[in-house]
């Protein structure tokens, strides 16, 4: 893949992410429960007027809307994952994680629309440190790269 666009802090990446989804009137997150559903939290609020869904791993069954609440952006009801955007979170390449990229193919195979667009969202290179950035067919991967400082009184 060549590099696209580069952005700076967290509102960067989450605008790189809403341009990329655009013309999508629907977007399946998959990603790990408690590492990655909050950041798909945060993505979706960005595309608030778009439906969202969330898979946890690659448990198609298991897949929940996304959906505005007052308390923000929130797990709710069943709901159906087959979309024309599926964004695969970093964390599912994870080595601790365990998940099998065969089964992540399986997973695209299965609620991918055809002509959909995948896309990787992830930070610190995890995809690409985990080889899944030659294994699963990218549409585009938005991978951020934090850097901060921690302050403290004397």
């Amino acid at each position: 893949m060549r590099e696209a666009e580069k952005f700076r802090g967290l509102n960067g990446n989450l605008m790189a992410f809403k341009r990329e989804v655009e013309g999508a009137q629907k977007v399946t997150f998959a990603g790990i429960p408690g590492v990655c559903s909050p950041f798909a939290e945060l993505f979706a609020h960005v595309i608030r007027d778009k439906e969202s869904v969330f898979i946890p791993r690659t448990d198609i069954a298991s897949a929940r809307k996304l959906e505005r609440t007052p308390l923000g952006m929130q797990f709710t009801e069943e709901a159906d994952p087959h979309s024309n955007v599926l964004a695969l979170m970093g964390g599912l390449s994870l080595p601790q994680y365990e998940v099998d990229v065969a089964d992540v193919k399986k997973m695209i195979k299965d609620i991918l629309e055809p002509g959909g667009k995948l896309l990787g969202l992830c930070y610190m290179n995890m995809f690409e440190d985990a080889g899944w950035d030659e294994k699963i067919d990218f549409d585009c991967i938005i991978n951020g790269i934090l850097t901060g400082e921690v302050y403290k009184k004397d």
